[in-house]
């Protein structure tokens, strides 16, 4: 589904937001929920790369800190695959991969597979499913 561009290997570091620019580069900037104050976040950039982005795409740093493409139709059907894992998901319980902590899934959660314990976001979970769902898109 992605692609990737380049191998950057950005050491994530929790609480920030990690995207990539306009001129190509790696950047991130602090999550408001974080502790940031409201207003416009400060942009920093972390790694100069240079990235040419062609129209139609949409670029992002990925889980191993490299930048990827994928096409707007195919993020937008990552996003529809994850809002119907969790709706699936509603009214099951889960136990989280961490901490072994229990709770039930509901629709009005807005993050209903994060741990309310530890915080681990137990993604996993969506992935074991992954065979399943690909011939419902």
């Amino acid at each position: 589904m992605a692609e990737k561009v380049a191998k950057v290997g950005v050491k994530k570091q929790k609480g920030y937001l990690y995207f990539v620019d306009e001129k190509g580069d790696v950047a991130r900037t602090k999550m408001a929920r974080d502790g940031r104050e409201k207003g416009r976040a400060k942009v920093e950039v972390v790694v100069k790369v240079g990235v040419k982005k062609k129209p139609g795409y949409l670029y992002f740093v990925d889980k191993n800190g490299d930048i990827a493409m994928a096409t707007k139709a195919e993020a937008e059907m990552a996003k529809m695959k994850k809002k119907w894992a969790i709706e699936s998901f509603s009214g099951s319980h889960i136990t989280c991969e961490d901490c072994s902590y229990t709770w039930q899934i509901r629709k009005r959660y807005s993050k209903p597979l994060k741990c309310y314990k530890c915080g681990s976001s137990n993604l996993a979970l969506l992935d074991e499913n992954e065979e399943d769902d690909n011939d419902l898109f």
